[in-house]
């Protein structure tokens, strides 16, 4: 199958970037939320990034013009009638996950492949919910997606050969270096990671040390471009407590334990860099407060 055209369900933190990444390798994309104000917004939020970029140098203003010329809004996935592939992009709620890809299963064409970004929802699941399990495949970016080379490409039980083919090849287009990883709880990369997070938050609860010692710890004696306590906050406290409980569920070992500061965070809102709280507090351009 030839990729020309593909569909992103969510244009939020994660769809608006994944979006941006496929109109760049020359993708047509058509984006979709809840509604067509909200499919604007996120194509709008894409336009002004880039145009950051051309006014830094680093980009042509036709260039960009081009790229967001490619993206078309749209006001719900039952317009993906035209999409060679879809990717959902939906918030970490398997409940919503189902129905979003029943949805798109009904408005997709024959032989049309969809993927789920999903980081910790067991895709075989996903799969046996649509009426093309063959077809249906993890695309897992990295946040945000324009910048993190990374896809975890997630094979569900139902995956074919030539699905797996087809999408490796596409993240590739988009410039993205892939590994593949079977369906287990949390994958490869969130297997890994979610642990040292909830751990980070476990020393800071216990007092073992501030915010930005933990985060300074690891920057300078880890290598790590960011803290584990920053990273959880750009990905989003409740994405981490959501992805936790899964692999907590899932595999039954308390390593994979939440915190309870963890969990009040997320019941006071405080879902870091996208509500201005978190471990940190955030200014209106998302610009970590000092002090």
């Amino acid at each position: 199958m030839d990729i020309t055209t593909i569909g992103v369900l969510g244009a939020g933190q994660m769809g608006g970037g994944i979006a941006q990444v496929a109109a760049a390798a020359g993708y047509q994309v058509v984006l979709a939320d809840a509604s067509q104000e909200l499919a604007e917004k996120g194509k709008a939020k894409i336009a002004a990034v880039l145009g950051k970029q051309v006014d830094k140098g680093k980009m042509k203003p036709e260039d960009k013009d081009a790229l967001v010329g490619r993206i078309r809004t749209v006001a719900s996935p039952a317009e993906f009638s035209a999409c060679d592939l879809v990717i959902e992009a939906a918030t970490e709620n398997v409940e919503l996950k189902l129905k979003l890809l029943r949805a798109c299963d009904e408005a997709m064409k024959p032989g049309a492949i969809l993927a789920s970004n999903t980081s910790s929802i067991s895709l075989t699941k996903l799969a046996a919910a649509t009426k093309r399990p063959e077809l249906v495949i993890g695309m897992h970016f990295m946040n945000p997606p324009p910048l993190m080379k990374l896809v975890e490409i997630v094979r569900a039980v139902q995956t074919s050969d030539e699905t797996y083919r087809v999408v490796r090849a596409a993240a590739e287009k988009m410039g993205k270096t892939c590994t593949t990883s079977n369906d287990a709880p949390g994958f490869l990369v969130n297997r890994i990671l979610i642990p040292m997070l909830c751990e980070a938050c476990f020393a800071l609860q216990e007092g073992v040390g501030t915010a930005a010692d933990i985060d300074t710890g690891a920057k300078l004696g880890l290598n790590h471009p960011m803290g584990p306590l920053e990273l959880s906050d750009l990905i989003g406290l409740d994405t981490v407590l959501a992805i936790a409980d899964v692999l907590h569920r899932d595999i039954g070992d308390d390593k994979y334990r939440a915190p309870t500061m963890l969990r009040n965070l997320v019941a006071a809102g405080w879902l870091g860099k996208k509500s201005g709280r978190g471990f940190y507090e955030y200014d209106q351009t998302g610009a970590k407060k000092v002090g």
